[in-house]
């Protein structure tokens, strides 16, 4: 009987070699099968009606992109094909033809999820009614209004007693004889200017206290059915993840919650619709080895994530990789190069060293401060050199990626005087990058606040509700070959804060070349800190260092 989901190349692919290990999903450079596989699946996407989405390549401007999986895969009668997948679900559908099924369909007919979601929806319709209602928007104006009238109204009222106070005092100092009719005057000049601030701060809590009372109540509501969704949500999510078990290629099952249980941790939302597990679990489920894997983006990217038509992506760590350390027992991987040394043959040089201070040229692939695994860094080198300064040599860090200069403190009292320049921002650094693209603009800023993506740790997203402020300056300094020699003058200090904001759609929208995180592989990330200006903590004289660009 053959299987449905199982694509037979339409190419030969009897010269090309297969692959001797199976595809590292956390950081590789997809098989050349594997690349074949996801032109192909891209052409029907291309071309295709089955789906009724545009992935927003058609100026639908409410779509966006998917992430789909390809999983070349050898059947029983050695013949090699492939599987495919998307990640989550698409125009509300997880069973499309050609694409393989989902782990567990929570939205077959007999599923508990409409049902409990249909509560979550009404509970955001009822917020959503209390939070636009006229009753509610009004209040919330009407105390802005009148509590901005307050304070400029007791603002100028309390320079206006000022003026006076000062005027008494100037009439006591002329007076030669206080006498008991001038001090008694003035003091009650005093007292009825006290009470009069007094009595209008009264009159304005009067007017707005009933509304206040009244908004609170509302805004009190409105957070029990917020506390209420939040609570039906997390039990809805911990109901569906009770239902997906995931397999591996001898066939042995393990839930998904025991998994992340035996991490002490909650398996994020979305935990197995990821396009990977599900080509996996497939494979197993029907006797398919697994060759090699790859991830790719189609489509308009979303508004946080960054994320670049037909670019292949690695799957992400939050979800899939507790999952894959039991789906893929047994088989052998590629190397995983996320642990490689690739520094362990470059020199730190020094710039420049005092008593006080070193000025250092750090090499690329060289991390700042040691990793959970990898060891190797400017710390662990440097401190066998100065173990007196251990605890004060790292003021502030390079991603591992990126080289350039680091300013460093030999004592406690430098540490804490630079500390104090990067936290005022009164240190100027600047970057030399590459950008893979033509920036037409000559100069500007990027302002997108970042925070750290919980499900794909280490990489950032832009995030408006809980990101940090992040800003950057920028001016082009050369346009050759299709690319953008770009100057970088960051305002703020946020990791990746570079790579992001000229990789995300809403900044510059053109990844910095060698970007194996936000953009594509190529050598090296041509990222360099290439300029820093300080104030010398002993000497307190301005102190610049720069370097030309290794590229």
């Amino acid at each position: 009987m053959s299987n449905p989901f199982f694509t037979s190349f339409k190419k030969p692919t009897n010269e090309i070699e297969l692959p001797k290990k199976f595809t590292f999903p956390f950081y590789y450079e997809p098989h050349e099968l594997a690349i074949l596989a996801s032109e192909e699946l891209q052409d029907y996407l291309k071309d295709q009606s089955d789906i009724n989405h545009g992935f927003g390549l058609e100026g639908n401007t409410h779509e966006i992109g998917k992430m789909f999986g390809v999983l070349v895969v050898e059947n029983e009668n050695k013949k090699i094909g492939y599987l495919s997948a998307f990640s989550g679900n698409i125009s509300n559908q997880n069973e499309l033809s050609r694409f393989v099924p989902p782990i567990y369909n929570i939205l077959a007919e007999d599923s508990f999820f409409k049902t409990d979601n249909d509560e979550i929806v009404a509970l955001s319709q009822q917020l959503s009614k209390l939070e636009k209602g006229k009753k509610y928007i009004a209040l919330k104006e009407y105390l802005k209004k009148i509590k901005k009238e307050a304070n400029n109204i007791v603002s100028k009222e309390k320079e206006r007693l000022k003026i006076r106070k000062k005027n008494r005092k100037k009439a006591k100092n002329k007076q030669e004889i206080l006498t008991a009719a001038f001090k008694s005057k003035q003091q009650k000049e005093s007292l009825n200017d006290t009470f009069y601030l007094r009595e209008l701060q009264v009159y304005y809590d009067v007017k707005y206290s009933k509304q206040e009372k009244e908004l609170a109540y509302l805004e009190k509501e409105l957070l029990q059915l917020k506390q209420l969704r939040i609570e039906k949500s997390n039990t809805l999510q911990q109901k569906i993840v009770a239902q997906y078990s995931v397999i591996n290629t001898k066939g042995e099952a393990k839930s998904v919650v025991d998994i992340f249980d035996a991490l002490n941790r909650i398996a994020p939302s979305g935990t197995g619709d990821c396009a990977a597990p599900k080509l996996l679990q497939y494979a197993f489920s029907n006797k398919l080895k697994p060759l090699a894997l790859a991830e790719f983006w189609w489509g308009k990217p979303g508004n946080s994530k960054i994320r670049k038509h037909k670019n292949y992506y690695p799957s992400c760590q939050g979800k899939c990789e507790p999952l894959f350390e039991h789906m893929l027992t047994g088989i052998e991987l590629d190397k995983n190069l996320l642990i490689e040394n690739f520094a362990k043959d470059k020199k730190i040089k020094i710039l420049y060293e005092d008593e006080q201070i070193l000025v250092i040229h750090k090499p690329t692939e060289l991390l700042s401060v040691p990793g959970k695994i990898l060891k190797d860094s400017v710390y662990n080198r440097l401190v066998k050199k100065y173990p007196d300064s251990e605890k004060y040599l790292i003021i502030h860090r390079l991603d591992m990626s990126t080289s350039g200069i680091m300013l460093l403190a030999k004592n406690k009292q430098a540490n804490q005087f630079l500390q104090k320049q990067f936290i005022t921002r009164e240190i100027k650094k600047r970057y030399t990058a590459l950008l893979d693209g033509v920036i037409s603009d000559e100069y500007g800023e990027v302002d997108l606040p970042l925070r750290v993506d919980l499900d794909d740790r280490p990489k950032q997203l832009v995030c408006y509700e809980h990101g940090k402020k992040a800003l950057t300056k920028w001016k082009v300094l050369e346009r050759k070959n299709g690319n953008t020699r770009i100057e970088f003058t960051p305002i703020t200090g946020r990791t990746h804060q570079l790579r992001v904001h000229a990789a995300h759609v809403s900044g510059l929208n053109t990844p910095i070349v060698g970007d194996d995180l936000y953009g594509t592989k190529a050598g090296r990330l041509h990222l360099q800190a290439t300029y820093i200006q300080f104030t010398h903590p002993k000497t307190k004289n301005i102190m610049e260092f720069s370097l030309e660009p290794e590229f």
